[in-house]
């Protein structure tokens, strides 16, 4: 098929000449390949061309491709848009409400609020879900807000629901387009959990001003032998109360802290999950954009870290829950190790200035950190 014969439904060929050159058009169903030479740097044709199928109604992703054994290293890979129906996307917000949902009954249990007598009675647990889904929202969109920056396709964020205590798993975006390069990657990978850790610490600051919460008898003395669970607080939680001067705990066991400080909790809690220096995670993107191809070496020693302390846990202490949280992450991080980091089009330092940020968000993200997170305390 020749390229003439395609200009009419994505940007023709014309239209690409002054910033790549087509050797030839491949078609797969809806998925159109202009497979060429790019006539300027790799890093900045993402920039170029993606408008010009915008106006077209597609989405482009420049890859490389390997092994082709050609003079054409590079492909404009465009799919037609796929925002939704009517431009809505439907899906980003079916997750949203259905997540709003999970993380409003979650905060029934933090306000210890009875939805017996009158189901609405969810409403009063807003606080709750404004905290926790404005950090997440913060985080995400940090790296939407910086993806388009920097040419890069992205999505809006897509909520994960899941039941109570925390009612979410957090939310993640798609990045459709190839990442131009190593500053580019650096900046979005920092920018979400710089953003979100920003969010967090006003949540937690907020809710440590507000009043406390009435506990139930019930639940302020649980019955001897019965079950509760418990979240250890990191250090940048403990530091911020103290400069605040206000506490995490009550001599009196009928106050609790206002949820809405673990809203702040979920947000430390989530960064350093996030910066964990392997694959496609936020850290992996980070590393990678610091060190260059060396970021693989220290990749490969993550998982070994994760199951060591797992280990340590297991036969050290009787935190078995928090043996298995770091089992699975460890089997999480062997993965990612083994599907890989991104890989921008154009290497190159990214500067001391970013590599000092670098250092900076690693330092933030061991202050999120807790061994024990989480863990079953019985009365």
């Amino acid at each position: 098929m020749s390229p003439e014969e395609l200009s009419s439904d994505p940007p023709g060929v014309g239209a690409l000449s002054s910033v790549f050159h087509v050797y030839r058009v491949e078609r797969d169903g809806e998925e159109i390949q202009f497979v060429g030479e790019p006539l300027i740097p790799p890093g900045t044709l993402s920039k170029e061309v993606t408008p010009l199928f915008a106006q077209r109604g597609y989405d482009v992703e420049v890859t490389r491709r390997h092994g082709d054994g050609g003079p054409a290293p590079y492909a404009l890979v465009a799919q037609p848009e796929s925002v939704g129906i009517d431009g809505i996307p439907w899906g980003n917000l079916v997750m949203f409400v259905l997540t709003v949902a999970t993380t409003l009954y979650a905060g029934t249990w933090w306000y210890h609020i009875d939805l017996a007598g009158d189901p609405l009675n969810l409403l009063e647990a807003w606080p709750f879900t404004a905290a926790v889904l404005g950090v997440l929202a913060t985080h995400e969109l940090g790296h939407y807000v910086l993806s388009r920056y920097h040419g890069v396709d992205a999505s809006l964020p897509y909520f994960i629901p899941v039941p109570p205590p925390i009612g979410t798993m957090g939310a993640i975006i798609r990045m459709r387009g190839q990442i131009p390069s190593r500053k580019a990657l650096f900046d979005i990978g920092v920018a979400g959990p710089l953003a979100g850790l920003a969010a967090t610490i006003v949540v937690t600051v907020v809710g440590l001003h507000l009043d406390p919460i009435s506990v139930p008898a019930a639940a302020a003395q649980p019955a001897e032998g019965a079950a509760s669970i418990q979240f250890n607080d990191p250090p940048l939680l403990t530091l911020l109360a103290e400069l605040v001067g206000q506490p995490l705990t009550y001599d009196d066991p009928t106050k609790a802290v206002n949820p809405v400080v673990f809203g702040g909790w979920v947000g430390m809690f989530v960064t350093f999950l996030n910066l964990i220096p392997v694959g496609q995670l936020d850290g992996g993107h980070i590393l990678r954009a610091a060190l260059g191809r060396r970021q693989e070496t220290v990749a490969a020693a993550v998982p070994g870290v994760l199951f060591a302390m797992a280990g340590g846990l297991y036969f050290l202490t009787e935190y078995t829950q928090s043996t298995i949280l770091w089992g699975i992450w460890g089997v999480i991080a062997l993965v990612m190790v083994r599907a890989g980091s991104a890989t921008p089009l154009r290497e190159g330092s990214i500067g001391n200035k970013r590599l000092a940020l670098a250092g900076l968000t690693f330092l933030a993200g061991a202050l999120c950190f807790m061994p024990v997170p989480i863990e079953i305390v019985m009365a």
